[in-house]
């Protein structure tokens, strides 16, 4: 048996799994104090000079402040699997989360609907919850 990561004669290399996802932020303490605390993503430790790490179920999330001027807008896009969109939109409404995009289907595919609602953190960086409802 075959690691992920490693190609075998029927399947070449590829890369699957995301370890880490970095985003770059101006104000960490806030920045932290937002994923931790209003959106509730588990909170694993913080490290020198400016950094902070979360886990998002196995994918570790770092919040960090730009080392470079080039570094300063650079973004990634974080979608949160949920169960219950509506629910979870609701619930980061009452806890100030400003969102872009209300929860709406953006994509019918057999046996499910792929539903997202996109909001900020703050700091310009875009985010999105994401659930695809199953068909009944």
């Amino acid at each position: 048996m075959t690691s992920p990561a490693t190609p075998s004669e029927d399947r070449p290399f590829g890369l699957a799994a995301i370890g880490q996802i970095a985003i770059t932020v101006r104000d960490v303490e806030r920045a932290t104090a937002f994923y931790r605390d209003v959106l509730g993503v588990p909170f694993l430790f913080t490290a020198p000079p400016s950094m902070a790490f979360f886990d998002c179920a196995g994918t570790r999330l770092l919040i960090g402040a730009a080392e470079t001027a080039e570094q300063e807008h650079m973004s990634s896009v974080l979608y949160f699997r949920v169960s219950g969109i509506a629910e979870a939109h609701r619930t980061l409404v009452e806890r100030g989360v400003e969102f872009t995009q209300e929860p709406h289907a953006v994509h019918k595919a057999p046996g499910y609907e792929l539903w997202l609602a996109t909001f900020s953190d703050g700091e310009g960086n875009t985010h999105a919850l994401m659930e695809e409802v199953r068909e009944t």
